[in-house]
Parts: structure tokens; sequence; C-alpha cells
């Protein structure tokens, strides 16, 4: 198993924000975190990033303990991308593209900016400030930053928020056509569910804290008895049952 998370919880004082978490991820696999605002998905991804401290439970990258692993072992292997995590806005595209690629210890940076740059149609404002993009520019952005070091392991926390149904098919097209070219393991919290349906191989669903379901969107929608995995996400997001 390429990612195994055994038994994670994250305490904040007295409040529980995730809660005894175990699921499994295979190589060159998507997984989607799904669940309604404050389930602990971000919690989760932060976890497993190494940038929020596990409370209990532990993270296994091919049976190897995260925390056993040196940070820049780290960083080589993981890339972040989301919408709520901003770039330097006082730095241009290019100047962050640059610092971001130096610090993941890329080689031949020029040459892995100007092709991720042109993947990405972001050249034509490559010396605009970060600060200054619009949302489409700024999502477009934040991708090519998170696969500068050609990462392993690719987190994306609702990597396609906000943006018109164009720039939204944009983004999601690239991300099927670079995992199916690249052995990229994925695990994407989205509110999207046809983005889900689209790009997951499978998903667990959250709620306060916990996994309270997991599978296919196939078999969730059937176990569930629903047409589609919105109506899947609503009957267990509104679900009185405490789990």
């Amino acid at each position: 198993m390429f990612i195994e998370i055994q038994e994670l919880s994250k305490f904040y004082n007295t409040s529980l924000a995730v809660n005894k978490i175990s699921f499994e991820v295979n190589k060159n696999k998507t997984l989607g975190l799904l669940g309604p605002n404050g389930c602990g998905k971000t919690t989760t991804i932060g976890m497993i990033l190494g940038l929020v401290s596990p409370s209990e439970g532990k993270i296994l990258i091919e049976n190897k303990n995260i925390n056993e692993f040196k940070r820049d072992e780290i960083l080589r292997r993981f890339n972040f991308a989301s919408p709520y995590v901003e770039l330097p806005k006082k730095l241009t595209v290019k100047q962050n593209l640059e610092i971001y690629g130096r610090l993941y210890g890329v080689e031949n940076l020029s040459f892995r900016i100007n092709e991720i740059s042109n993947d990405l149609d972001i050249k034509n404002f490559f010396n605009k400030k970060t600060g200054e993009l619009s949302s489409g520019q700024k999502n477009r952005v934040s991708l090519a930053k998170s696969l500068i070091n050609k990462p392993e392991i690719l987190l994306l926390d609702e990597p396609t928020a906000s943006l018109d149904p164009d720039i939204g098919d944009f983004i999601r097209s690239y991300i099927q056509d670079y995992k199916s070219k690249n052995k990229v393991t994925i695990l994407l919290a989205s509110h999207n569910m046809g983005e889900v349906e689209r790009l997951c191989d499978s998903i667990i669903m959250m709620k306060k804290g916990k996994i309270i379901d997991n599978g296919t969107c196939e078999e969730l929608i059937k176990k569930h008895g629903r047409n589609n995995l919105e109506e899947t996400f609503l009957k267990l997001a509104r679900s009185k049952d405490e789990f």
C-alpha cells in the first residue's frame, strides 16, 4: 500500500477535529475526501503534508512512518494546491515559481518552469504580481506550483472552487491528463460532486471528524439508493445518525 493512514486523530484543546480515521490509497490512484465544512478534510490533508502534528495515529508512505522522513525528503515527494492558501502576493508569477522550485530542489528549473507554464497557459501573465491575478489565473499558478517538483503525492483542496465552468473544466482535464502520463497519487478534497465522480477512483465520506462511509462513487450511490453522488452526499450530510 502506497499511503496508509492508521487511527489518525487531531485535538485542538477540547475540540476533536479528526477522530481515529483509517484509510489506504494505492499508487497512481485518486482518493476523494468528501464531507461538509468542518468535517476534518483540510486538517487531514495538513497532517499528511506534515504541516499539522497528529495527536494520535500514524501516517505511512510505503510502510514507512512519515515522522521518520527527513523534511527535504518529504518535500521532494509531496506537493499541495488550494485556492485558500495564497502565494506571496507581491511577487510575480515567475518569481513565485522560481522560489518554490528552489525550495523543492528542482533540477533544470528554468526548463521545468517553461514546461509547466506552457502546459497551464500562464506565460501571458508571467511578470504580473500574483496578488493582481484573477481567481482563475491564481488557481492555475497554484497548480503550477504544486507540480513544479513532479510530486509522487499531490494533495488538492478544492482546486476549482469559485472558478467559472470553462476554467474549472480546463483544470479538471489537466489533472486527468497529468495523472495518466505521470505516476502520481492524488488526494482530492472537493465539494463539487461532478468533479469527484470525474477524477476519483474511490472516495471516503467524512462527518464530524469521522469516516462514515467509503467506496467507489457507483458503490455508494447504489448502497444509499440515490441517483447520483450529490444526492448521496446530501443524504449522509443531513443524516441525524451518530457515527
